[in-house]
């Protein structure tokens, strides 16, 4: 088959390769030409995909995958047309914000060409592929959908890092505009993808066809809320015991030890593009959804109130040396998307705080295109706050931050023997 992968970021490109290595030919189009000038070059523009950059290596050279910034050089006479354009939501409204995907669409359809297949993969509110894709597809190429092509939604269930392992782990979730494009899109995603077998599964992996791209769009947004939603449960719970002299990962744990029970982890912040994202589009069509709009809030507000509890222990922080300890979102990943830094920074620096952020993956310039003062570990602080989870920081202890006087571990990460004899506080443990 001859693909086209529309935006080359951490999903879409290795998507891209993905489709390449399984033997088709695949044309990536994004608007960055850096991007597009380093695929060409087989070099990964990105780094920490496991084995990215060895299949870049092999299937450019071999002619099997390359990139372009331009729409008329890849989407007319495409098999299938695979879409991964980011989709925003605005901070203050938590409506979504598709001016990137618009943009996308409308050039897509300027070039769209009869017997094409076109797969949306970006996470959407129920009903976008029906009602805002297919008119707009259909405008603007003049071609009739489920006569002249088909639309399918089918999300993306990986997670940056391994993306290529989560393509073989779990069930390609696909739901058409008709039965027909349903069809069309099993055989295109049998044809690019294999599967491991799972004896877990109510049946086998492969393709799931849920029936609509209603029910696709759903079930995406319904497994990235459950776990915001269960991140607030477990949070909830967490302040409770802090307050009442419990541990509530002895808690969890015995919860968790029968098969009705899956308590997540509570911590300082819930980061990356997908979780502190998707209940709010799910929000956008049930605004009624109460439970989702109460974890969701409790969970933004986890830095906000750790912070408070620093300050509670150690008076006016006016003057005083913090250092947030990770920038990324979670552990040993390079991405700062949503991540709760940005929180705990604000919430430090509004009471007088004098600010550094460290983290091992990030170089000090990088901390510095980032908003951030750099801390190097060995130099003074008064209070640090653990933010992110990196294996660097496990073994921390006091001699690494002299002269500090509380750590606040917002993921339970440190080890508590390391600093006896200094004031450290665990998010959920009293």
């Amino acid at each position: 088959m001859r693909i086209a992968v529309v935006a080359l970021g951490k999903i879409g490109l290795p998507l891209a390769v993905q489709f390449a290595d399984a033997g088709h030919e695949v044309i990536g189009v994004d608007v960055n030409p850096k991007t597009v000038e380093l695929v060409n070059a087989g070099t990964e523009p990105f780094p920490g995909e496991a084995h990215l950059q060895e299949k870049l290596g092999e299937l450019v050279p071999a002619g099997r995958l390359r990139a372009t910034t331009d729409y008329a050089d890849a989407i007319p006479g495409a098999d299938a047309v695979v879409l991964v354009v980011p989709l925003f939501v605005n901070d203050e409204t938590w409506e979504p914000d598709f001016a990137w995907m618009d943009a996308a669409t409308t050039s897509l359809a300027e070039h769209l060409t009869a017997g094409t297949l076109v797969s949306y993969e970006t996470t959407l509110p129920v009903g976008t592929t029906r009602g805002r894709w297919k008119p707009m597809l259909e405008r603007g190429s003049g071609l009739t959908e489920g006569v002249d092509f088909h639309l399918v939604f089918s999300p993306e269930r990986v997670l940056t890092g391994r993306v290529f392992e989560d393509l073989r782990k779990y069930p390609k979730l696909i739901g058409g505009l008709s039965d027909e494009g349903a069809r069309r899109a099993r055989e295109f995603y049998e044809a690019v993808l294999q599967f491991d077998e799972r004896a877990d599964l109510p049946r086998p992996n492969g393709v799931w066809d849920l029936g609509s791209a209603e029910a696709a769009e759903m079930a995406k947004l319904a497994e990235t809320t459950y776990r915001d939603v269960n991140i607030g449960l477990a949070n909830q719970f967490a302040l409770f015991a802090a307050n009442n002299g419990i541990d509530v990962y002895q808690v969890i744990e015995a919860c968790n030890s029968q098969p009705y029970s899956h308590i997540h982890r509570p911590g300082i912040a819930v980061g990356g593009h997908c979780i502190p994202v998707y209940p709010r589009l799910y929000l956008s069509t049930d605004p009624d959804a109460d439970i989702v709009r109460t974890a969701r809030v409790l969970n933004a507000s986890m830095p906000e109130r750790l912070v408070a509890q620093a300050q509670g222990l150690l008076g006016d922080l006016q003057g005083v040396r913090a250092v947030v300890l990770g920038a990324a979102y979670r552990g040993g990943v390079k991405e700062t998307a949503f991540s709760g830094v940005f929180a705990t920074v604000d919430a430090l620096k509004q009471r007088g705080a004098e600010v550094r952020v460290h983290d091992p993956l990030y170089t000090d310039e990088e901390l510095g295109r980032l908003g951030f003062e750099p801390y190097a570990m060995g130099d003074e602080a008064d209070l640090a706050i653990l933010q992110t989870d990196h294996g660097d920081y496990r073994e921390l202890g006091p001699a690494d931050l002299p002269g500090v006087r509380l750590l606040v571990d917002g993921r339970n990460a440190t080890d508590a023997a390391a600093w006896s004899g200094t004031p450290r506080i665990v998010v959920g443990m009293g």
